[in-house]
């Protein structure tokens, strides 16, 4: 899986109202996906994710921008 939708999904389990911090976002992952991620692709994921807006810095910590916590829009079926 890609190391941006891990994040993804840890965030929004967390449930952090003022966003996760680098190490409880690694702890959430070894306890629930038994994953370890290295520490320069876990910082490249998580630069990605700012640039592309999916994530918002904050301090310390991440927490996910409110167009990534919205569902995919469903696509309409036409008759």
């Amino acid at each position: 899986m890609a190391t941006i939708i891990l994040v993804k999904e840890c965030l929004l389990a967390l449930k952090d109202r003022t966003g996760s911090s680098l190490p409880a976002i690694n702890k959430w992952l070894e306890a629930e996906k038994k994953v370890t991620i290295k520490k320069h692709v876990m910082r490249a994921a998580l630069k990605g994710g700012v640039e592309k807006g999916i994530l918002v810095p904050v301090k310390a910590s991440y927490k996910l921008s409110a167009e990534a916590k919205k569902p995919p829009a469903k696509k309409k079926v036409v008759k």
